[in-house]
């Protein structure tokens, strides 16, 4: 068992947290929430021994031994397999099959294997690392936004290696649906104060949400009897018959704890300005072909696809087969060798480009950059924008230079969002941003009237999103007309999932079927054929799920009256009236409880479910 005690840190005049406990048990697996700057990586290094915190201490067991992903790489092997390799314990020095299983997880070829390490992209680098951390089965794992140098296949495979995973593990992941389907418990970082709740993300989100709202009923209720009690002594101060009970009340009032009112925790609030756009059809490419040798083998080959008015298409796939170059192709950023793109004579464009971040200038302020988009705007209409990317007020004089990974990439949102637009582009815009700024980013693409193109290997993102999706898999680029559930269903990746048994010829054919699909009658057909199969078996499970929410949702409403009924009757000393509500609030509890069991169980049905069909769960 690990112990947190009383543990503080703070930095100059920001406070990250404060007297937090808490334990993690064996076996526990842990996702680590927060806004950016909250103190997550924080509390990571004075785990591993790299900071010592200002107060409190974590206690570890005897020869307890803790892994972690390395920022600083150090290679000193010939080999990609001999370095991972390193990480073996010294009784399992001879099974290096371990250190290759690992590697080909993360996406390495077998001919990857003897090259050196060094002639590998950073991405492919921090996998080597990666590799030689979970080779090494440490006691308690610590990762740090692995997927950020993850395709969508390897984070697939990490995924169902960190379930397996039996020794304890702590996770910070931007990408909720990752993070779920892996964590028994969540520990977040809220106002200073971190809680852990078992169960996932939204189960924890829930539960600050709730407390926040006692809070503050609470702290009404205790600043309107202060009110009754100040205004009783300015009343009676000068009738002398009434000093006694005048001083009485002013003790009362001296001992009156100050409760303080929450403040606003900034989000990211924005959305998409989108242009008028009246044409069916967006924009086409016809034939697209492109290599960076100029020449045969291409990367991308005799690429077709139509963009229709307000449709959401995700690029996703294994990382080095050219998300990345066909999204630049799409915005015109590079021209295809052969091939041609025809744009609607009403587009409009806005694109957001993976890595862009280093085009900033670092001597340059976060407002100077959002007016550089723009010059045209007025310094009241940047400032909104700088605020709606949570730079409000003398933030937006912040030089770039000093800006975080994910500060960097909002200051690159906020260029995008200026000027209006019908079609938008994105390249891994969740990239360094938390799990609140990747959900207000879903919601603005959500909500955007015009037609998107996203590159993401974030699951979440996908099933979120997605209405027709341009898969890159086994060295072939599959338009494929539906949405991620669907998808999975029918396709799936080659990672592979219980349903993925049918002979690769049969696969062969229905990715055929799909990738010449001639019309949207056809498109509808096939989706109204998944849904139907999908609903027999899903779709009582869903409902049985939604209940038991909406059942949960209820009853800690109706907990949640109670408490507040039992501030009330202590204020008044009811004793009888509080003898009732605390029979109620704890019969309530238990019947909460018992529902989230019985939610746990359909949960665990509707998972199974969906596996068979081949969904992510």
């Amino acid at each position: 068992m690990i112990e947190i005690s009383d543990l503080s840190k703070s930095y100059a005049n920001q406070l990250l947290f404060e007297k937090a406990t808490f334990t993690i048990l064996p076996g526990e697996r842990i996702g680590l929430v927060g806004r950016n700057g909250h103190g997550k990586s924080t509390l990571f290094r004075i785990i591993i021994g790299e900071e010592t915190p200002d107060e409190g201490k974590i206690s570890l067991p005897k020869n307890y031994r803790i892994g972690h992903l390395r920022q600083i790489l150090n290679f000193t092997e010939n080999t990609v397999l001999g370095e991972t390799a390193k990480g073996l314990q010294a009784n399992l020095e001879d099974e290096v099959w371990r250190a290759k299983k690992i590697l080909m997880g993360l996406g390495f070829q077998e001919t990857d294997l003897e090259r050196s390490p060094k002639v590998f992209s950073g991405g492919y680098q921090m996998r080597i690392e990666l590799a030689k951390v979970l080779v090494s089965e440490p006691d308690m794992l610590l990762l740090d936004e692995p997927t950020n140098f993850l395709d969508i296949v390897s984070i697939r495979w990490l995924e169902k290696f960190l379930k397996g995973w039996k020794g304890e593990l702590i996770i910070i992941s931007h990408d909720r649906n990752f993070m779920d389907s892996i964590v028994t418990h969540v520990v977040g970082i809220n106002r200073t104060k971190i809680n852990k709740v078992e169960g996932r993300t939204e189960k924890y989100y829930s539960y600050i949400e709730d407390a926040e709202v006692i809070h503050e009923k609470h702290r009404l209720n205790e600043e309107k009897k202060r009110k009754q009690i100040e205004d009783y002594v300015t009343t009676f101060r000068a009738k002398a018959r009434r000093a006694k009970s005048v001083q009485s009340s002013i003790k009362m009032l001296d001992k009156m704890e100050k409760i303080q009112k929450l403040d606003n925790i900034k989000t990211l609030s924005f959305s998409f300005v989108s242009a008028p756009f009246k044409a069916p059809v967006v924009m086409e490419a016809k034939g697209i072909s492109f290599s960076y040798a100029g020449g045969r083998p291409y990367l991308i080959n005799n690429f077709n696809l139509v963009v229709e008015r307000g449709e959401k298409v995700c690029i996703a796939g294994a990382n080095g087969k050219g998300k990345t170059t066909l999204a630049k192709i799409l915005s015109g950023v590079i021209k295809p060798l052969e091939g041609e793109i025809k744009y609607s004579p009403q587009m409009i464009m806005a694109y957001y480009e993976q890595g862009n971040t280093a085009k900033l200038d670092p001597t340059m302020t976060i407002e100077d950059e959002i007016l550089s988009a723009s010059p045209e705007l007025q310094k009241t209409e940047v400032r909104n924008i700088c605020g709606a990317m949570m730079f409000s007020g003398d933030n937006a004089l912040k030089k770039i230079s000093v800006l975080s990974g994910g500060e960097r990439s909002r200051v690159l949102l906020g260029k995008t969002i200026l000027s209006p637009s019908n079609l938008l582009i994105l390249d891994e815009p969740t990239h360094h941003l938390d799990v609140e700024s990747c959900s207000a980013l879903f919601q603005a693409v959500k909500e955007y009237d015009g037609a998107t193109i996203v590159v993401t290997h974030d699951e979440f993102f996908l099933h979120q999103v997605a209405t027709k999706l341009i898969i890159f898999r086994d060295d072939r680029i599959i338009v494929f007309p539906g949405n991620y559930s669907e998808f999975l269903a029918q396709m799936g990746w080659n990672d592979s999932s219980p349903m993925q048994k049918e002979p690769y010829a049969e696969k062969q054919k229905k990715e055929e079927k799909f990738q010449s699909a001639a019309n949207r009658k056809e498109e509808r057909k096939i989706r109204a054929e998944i849904r139907a199969a999908r609903q027999v078996k899903i779709g009582p499970l869903e409902t049985k799920v939604k209940n038991l929410e909406n059942m949960i949702a209820d009853a800690e409403k109706e907990h949640t009256t109670l408490a507040e009924s039992l501030i009330k009757s202590s204020e008044q000393q009811d004793a009888s009236e509080i003898a009732v509500l605390s029979k109620k609030y704890n019969a309530i509890k238990v019947q909460v409880d018992h529902l989230y069991e019985e939610l746990d169980r359909a949960i665990a049905a509707l998972e199974k479910a969906k596996r068979e069909m081949g969904e992510d769960v």
